[in-house]
């Protein structure tokens, strides 16, 4: 999975029993309502963000991971790739979700009658 938004936060690498790390950091996107994402880089993947400032516009690519303990689930997403992206989408293109916009005919002239004509109508 993919998502792009602006870099919020950056944590600092935590080391747990047996050497593993783990780094966390959020993500802001770009909707009309932006949501605040956070993600982890596991092991050597921590690296990646050491190029990386908060507020930079980056793209993140991940994977979503659950797992049970006692009886209660837990979902995490998993980052492995890092990229800068570009300047960020139009606002037309935004509120219609990433979408082409719809290409609609103009309407057509809306003709009048004479007052002279009877309505038949019953309203």
């Amino acid at each position: 999975m993919e998502l792009t938004g602006k870099l919020t936060v950056i944590g600092e690498e935590k080391t747990f029993n047996g050497g593993f790390t783990k780094r966390e950091f959020v993500l802001t996107t770009e909707e009309q309502y932006p949501q605040m994402i956070q993600f982890e880089l596991l092991k050597d993947k921590g690296a990646l963000l050491n190029s990386m400032q908060v507020g930079n516009r980056i793209k993140v690519l991940f994977d979503v991971r659950g797992r049970e303990w006692q009886g209660k689930y837990f979902n995490s997403l998993v980052a492995w790739k890092l990229e800068m992206a570009g300047a960020p989408a139009a606002s037309s293109e935004a509120s219609n979700n990433g979408y082409a916009p719809i290409n609609t005919p103009a309407p057509t002239p809306v003709t009048t009658f004479n007052d002279t004509v009877e309505d038949d109508l019953p309203f």
